[in-house]
């Protein structure tokens, strides 16, 4: 079998070439070793045993020859990041992902799958239970709320403080243009797959976490954001009161779970959360971060809150697991594997301070004013 792996020079994407190779199959990479992620070029992880494309996925010739001859994409090229690039995320997003439809229907190449990287983004805030109204998706905290640095979800009907629980992939709301552009990438992907009959799979990722994972992006990634500052003898940065929670995967249990979709027909045309199950706060990741690294260096609450950030967030996995996949990494382990190659990788840039004072010049990070209960 031969496969594209668009961004196969990323944390994901690169798993997922490895496990290729592993089983033998030929392997074709597309990535433009976008700057900050690569701001070394090429890495060293990428096989000599793949063929690699430097190049855009919006690049109409260049996916012309990337795409003939493949039998399956795995399409994990995309932009993310918090910066106000509105029309970026839609621009590679969902119009790359629309070009690559656009090429295997106009050459009538015989691909016979497409497996679309999603986020949990889409969600959200995602479900809660709240003790008068039961089951309620609630929108994003207002504004007013985050800076009267009242953190929680309330009931907009009753506004009673609301729990969180594990969001199956029933109700999406996505809000950021992120979240929406990741979504569009499904609902292309879908609507083309059926209508010229291209199985295709998307899958929502919870926060992968393991080697590879740029630490010159320091617009996302809490791992290495955090693991560059503690290597460096810095405080970590942390947002709101630290108490927030996500779901941790590992890279390793994600690459498996888009071949097990590959090769599993029952997948097809289908949405699945991909993740452990499982959420811890931010605060015990960096415990466990601080921990494995061998540093002691105290975190600093910032008093400050990001745009577009949600309080909690677990996926329901169940959809997938039902097929015969679940993740197997524990959470700990998942964080050691990270720690492990960081230290590897000898003199570790801190690149944060200078992200961050974009992003306050942006309007991106904000001060809480003051502290007390809030009104949505």
């Amino acid at each position: 079998m031969r496969a594209l792996v668009t961004g196969g020079a990323g944390l994901i994407g690169s798993h997922i070439v490895d496990r290729l190779l592993e089983r033998g199959d030929e392997v074709r990479i597309v990535d433009n070793l976008q700057k900050p992620c690569h701001l070394l070029g090429k890495p060293s992880w990428i096989p000599e045993e793949a063929e690699f494309i430097l190049g855009d996925v919006r690049d109409k010739a260049l996916m012309t020859e990337a795409l003939k001859g493949v039998d399956v994409v795995f399409h994990e090229a995309a932009y993310q990041g918090l910066l106000p690039e509105f029309s970026q995320f839609f621009d590679v997003n969902s119009a790359g992902t629309a070009l690559i439809y656009e090429v295997i229907v106009e050459n009538r190449y015989p691909v016979r799958k497409i497996i679309i990287a999603s986020s949990q983004a889409v969600y959200n805030e995602g479900r809660y239970n709240c003790p008068n109204h039961g089951t309620i998706y609630p929108p994003s905290r207002s504004l007013r709320q985050l800076e009267q640095g009242w953190w929680e979800l309330m009931c907009p009907a009753c506004v009673q403080e609301v729990t969180s629980v594990p969001t199956t992939e029933s109700t999406v709301a996505p809000q950021t243009m992120y979240a929406q552009s990741k979504h569009s990438q499904e609902t292309i992907g879908m609507h083309l797959g059926r209508t010229y009959k291209i199985p295709t799979v998307a899958l929502r990722y919870a926060i992968t976490v393991g080697p590879r994972q740029s630490h010159f992006n320091a617009y996302s990634g809490v791992c290495s954001i955090f693991a560059a500052r503690i290597l460096n003898g810095l405080p970590p940065i942390v947002y709101e009161d630290g108490l927030q929670t996500r779901d941790y995967v590992s890279v390793g249990d994600v690459a498996e779970a888009n071949l097990f979709v590959m090769e599993e027909p029952r997948a097809d045309f289908r949405v699945f959360n991909v993740g452990t199950g499982r959420s811890v706060t931010v605060l015990q990741i960096l415990e466990v971060l601080t921990r494995l690294l061998g540093k002691d260096v105290e975190p600093q609450i910032a008093g400050s809150f990001r745009l577009g950030d949600i309080r909690h967030f677990t996926p329901d996995v169940s959809k997938l697991s039902a097929l015969g996949w679940t993740a197997k990494a524990p959470f700990e382990e998942s964080i050691r594997r990270y720690g492990e190659w960081i230290t590897s990788q000898g003199d570790v840039k801190e690149c944060f301070s200078e992200a961050e004072a974009v992003m306050k010049g942006l309007g991106v990070i904000r001060r809480v004013r003051t502290k007390a209960p809030a009104v949505a």
